[in-house]
C-alpha cells in the first residue's frame, strides 16, 4: 500500500512543485494536467475494494509486527472511508464527483490569484515613494491639458506614473512605505478586491463540501475535516479561538488607540479616523521612531549568502550535520536559479536531498512554501528512501544590488520554511505515508513556527548576520531593538491570525438552508473580533489560499503558536544551538514524522502540561504564549490557564 501511495505522491508532489515554479507556460499546463489526472486515479484507487478489504484485514488480524505498521493501516483505512468506499454505490458515486469538482475548484481559485492580480495606476510618478519603485512597473499618459488643446500641440510630452500590481507582496511594501493616504487607500481597496471571480468560486467550494460532509454523516465540513485531528470537534476549535479572541482583545484595542493618537498627532486632522489602509504605514513609522529602526539597515545584516550560512549554522550546531552543495544533472532543474543541497551526517551519511528556489520571477508561485518531492521510507533492513524537498521564496535585489538583501521578516519567513524542510529531511519513518510533515493538521505547523525563534535569538543572529560591504556582526542593540519592535502591536498581529482562523471555521461550518454571502460573514467577524472596520465592497478572503489545503484547519497556526512557545521555552532557550537540544527535537519529535500519535510526541517532548482535554478533543496550553505576548493578565481573568 504504501509504495502504491510512494509512486501516486511522486507524480502528485512533483506536479505541484512544477506548476507552481516552472518558468515555461507548456511545463505549467502540463503539470496541472497531470495533477488532475492522477487526482482522478486517486479516487479510482481509493474506491477499490479490494485494497481496502486487504487494509481492514491488516489492522484487524493482529499479525502486524510494529506500532508505526498498526498505525499505518488504521490511518489507510480511515483515509479510504473519507473518500466515501463504505458507502452505498449511489453516495459513493456522488462523493467521487464531488471530489473531483473541489480539486478542479482549488485549481480555479489559485490560477484566479495568479491570473488576475488587479492593479492601480498612479499619476504622478512622484506620489511613489523611491524606496518602492523598482517593485512597480513604470507607465506614462499623454499630459494633461485644456480640453481644447490637440495633443500634437503638446509636443507629444507624456506624464510618467506607475502601475501598483496589487499582488501581496508589493501591496504590503506599497501599504507600509506609501505616506500619500490616498495612493494607500486605492492599493488597499483594489487588492482586497481581487480576484471578483473567486467569490463565485468559493461559493461553489463551499457548497461542495458541505454536500460531501453531509453524505458521509457530518453535520458540516468544519466536523470531518477537524475530526482526525487533535481538536476532534468544531468546537474544541471555537472554544479555543473565542477564548484566545476574548484574551487578546483588550490589549489589541490598547494598540489600536495608540495608532489613531499617533495618526491624528502626524496629520493634525481631528476628525480623521484611523483606517485599514493606515495600519502598516503608522505603525512602521511608531516602531522607527521608538525604537530608532530602518529597514535598510537591518537588511544590510541580512544578504540571502549570509542567511543560508544561517542555516547551514543551525543543522551543524543542533544536529552535527552538513549541507553540500551538489551539481544537477541535465534537466533536472527547472530554472537556473536552482540549487541543490545534500544533508550529510558524518556517521549516518547522506540524510536528504534540498532544492533551493529562492528569487523572485514573473509567474512564480508567489509567496514562500516548502514542497515534498519525494518523502522518506524504509525499502529494506540497509536502505531508506531519502526524503527530497524544495524550498521556493521571492526574495528580490534591491536597486543596485546584485544579491537580495532580507527584510527580517523575510528572513522569519526563511527560517520558518526551514522548520518544515527539516521536519521532512530528519524524519525516519518506515512508511512515506508519515513521512516529515505528513502528520495531523493541528500539530504539523508546530517545527516551522518553532524555527521562527531562531530568527530573533541574538545566540543565533551573531554567527551569520553580518554588513553586506563590512562584515560586521549585528549588534546586540539593534537586535533587541527589532525585538522591541516586534512586540509594540504582537496584539494586533495575534488578532488577525484569530480572525483568519474564525472565518476559516465559519465558511465551512455548519450551513443554513440559504447560501450565505460570505462578503458579510467576513464583514461581520472582523467588526466582532478585530479592532479594525470592515471596509464596504472589499473582499480579501478571496486571496486566502489557505481555504483551499487549510480548509477549516486554518487555527492549526495558532495551534502551533502555542505548541512552539512551550517547546522554545522548555527544550530551546536555555542553549538553542546545542547538540543536546537538538538531540531532544530530533529524537523526540522531527524524527517521527506522523508515525506517532501527536500528544505522545509533545508530552514526551515538553510534558503533561503542555495540552489539555476538552470535550474529547485537546487544546495547547496557551499559558507559555500568553507569558511571552504579556497577556498573562487577560488570561488570568478568563481562568483558563
Amino acid at each position: 500500500m504504501d509504495e502504491i501511495s510512494d509512486t501516486v505522491c511522486s507524480v502528485v508532489d512533483s506536479a505541484e512543485l512544477c506548476r507552481n515554479t516552472h518558468p515555461d507556460r507548456e511545463f505549467v499546463e502540463e503539470a496541472n494536467r497531470a495533477a488532475m489526472k492522477i487526482h482522478e486515479y486517486l479516487h479510482f484507487l481509493n474506491t477499490n475494494h479490494s485494497l481496502y478489504n486487504a487494509v481492514i484485514k491488516a489492522e484487524q488480524d493482529g499479525l502486524l509486527q510494529t506500532k508505526e505498521a498498526w498505525r499505518a493501516a488504521h490511518s489507510l483505512r480511515i483515509d479510504f472511508e473519507k473518500g466515501g468506499i463504505h458507502l452505498p454505490r449511489d453516495k459513493l458515486e456522488r462523493i467521487n464527483q464531488l471530489n473531483v469538482n473541489i480539486a478542479h475548484l482549488c485549481r480555479e481559485f489559485s490560477e484566479n490569484i495568479v491570473n488576475d492580480p488587479s492593479y492601480v495606476d498612479i499619476f504622478p510618478a512622484s506620489r511613489i515613494p523611491k524606496c518602492i519603485q523598482h517593485l512597480l512597473r513604470p507607465i506614462s499618459r499623454p499630459m494633461n491639458g485644456t480640453p481644447s488643446e490637440p495633443l500634437w500641440s503638446r509636443g507629444g510630452i507624456k506624464e510618467k506614473g506607475f502601475r501598483i500590481t496589487t499582488d501581496p507582496g508589493t501591496l504590503s511594501s506599497v501599504l507600509q512605505w506609501t505616506p500619500d493616504a490616498e495612493v494607500r487607500k486605492q492599493s488597499y481597496i483594489q487588492g482586497n478586491s481581487a480576484p471578483r471571480a473567486n467569490l463565485s468560486v468559493l461559493d461553489k467550494l463551499i457548497a461542495s463540501r458541505h454536500e460531501l460532509a453531509q453524505i458521509m454523516g457530518y453535520k458540516s465540513y468544519a466536523e470531518f475535516a477537524v475530526h482526525p485531528n487533535m481538536a476532534s470537534s468544531p468546537d474544541v476549535v471555537m472554544s479555543f479561538l473565542l477564548d484566545l479572541s476574548t484574551i487578546v482583545r483588550p490589549k489589541a484595542d490598547e494598540e489600536f488607540k495608540t495608532i489613531r493618537d499617533f495618526k491624528l498627532k502626524r496629520c493634525d486632522q481631528r476628525n480623521e479616523d484611523l483606517e485599514p489602509w493606515d495600519e502598516s504605514y503608522f505603525t512602521g513609522m511608531m516602531k522607527s521612531s521608538a525604537y530608532n529602526l530602518n529597514s535598510s539597515v537591518v537588511a544590510s545584516y541580512f544578504p540571502l549568502s549570509q542567511c543560508i550560512e544561517g542555516l547551514k549554522v543551525l543543522v551543524e550546531s543542533l544536529f552535527g550535520a552538513t549541507f553540500y552543495s551538489i551539481p544537477l544533472t541535465a534537466g533536472e532543474s527547472w530554472h537556473p536559479d536552482v540549487l541543490k543541497m545534500v544533508l550529510h551526517h558524518p556517521e549516518e551519511g547522506d540524510l536528504g536531498y534540498l532544492y533551493l528556489d529562492l528569487y523572485s520571477r514573473e509567474g512564480k508561485y508567489p509567496g514562500c512554501a516548502h514542497f515534498a518531492i519525494k518523502g522518506g521510507r524504509r525499502i529494506s533492513e540497509t536502505d531508506y528512501q531519502l526524503p527530497v524537498v524544495a524550498l521556493v521564496c521571492n526574495f528580490s535585489a534591491s536597486t543596485g544590488s546584485s544579491t537580495p538583501r532580507l527584510n527580517h521578516w523575510e528572513v522569519e519567513t526563511l527560517f520558518h520554511e526551514f522548520g518544515h524542510a527539516l521536519h521532512s529531511l530528519l524524519s525516519r519513518t518506515d512508511y512515506q505515508h508519515f513521512s516529515g510533515t505528513r502528520v495531523v493538521l493541528d500539530l504539523a505547523e508546530t517545527p516551522a513556527n518553532l524555527f521562527e525563534y531562531y530568527a530573533w535569538d541574538y545566540r543565533v543572529l551573531r554567527t551569520f548576520a553580518r554588513h553586506y560591504s563590512t562584515g560586521e556582526v549585528i549588534p546586540e542593540k539593534l537586535v533587541e531593538s527589532m525585538k522591541g519592535a516586534k512586540k509594540m502591536f504582537a496584539a494586533t498581529e495575534l488578532q488577525r491570525q484569530v480572525f483568519y482562523a474564525l472565518i476559516d471555521q465559519t465558511l465551512f461550518g455548519e450551513q443554513s438552508f440559504s447560501p450565505r454571502d460570505t462578503i458579510s460573514v467576513v464583514g461581520d467577524l472582523k467588526r466582532q473580533h478585530t479592532s479594525w472596520k470592515h471596509v464596504e465592497g472589499t473582499h480579501w478572503h478571496t486571496r486566502f489560499n489557505h481555504l483551499l489545503n487549510y480548509g477549516a484547519g486554518y487555527y492549526s497556526y495558532l495551534y502551533a503558536k502555542c505548541f512552539a512557545a512551550s517547546i522554545w521555552k522548555e527544550v530551546c532557550s536555555e542553549d538553542p544551538l546545542s547538540l543536546a537540544t537538538g538531540s531532544a527535537l530530533r529524537t523526540k519529535f522531527l524524527q517521527h514524522g506522523g508515525a506517532k500519535e501527536p500528544s505522545d510526541l509533545l508530552k514526551e517532548l515538553v510534558g503533561d502540561d503542555m495540552l489539555r482535554n476538552y470535550n474529547n478533543g485537546i487544546i495547547p496550553n496557551i499559558s507559555n504564549l500568553c507569558e511571552e505576548m504579556e497577556l498573562m493578565e487577560h488570561a488570568k481573568q478568563k481562568s483558563i490557564l
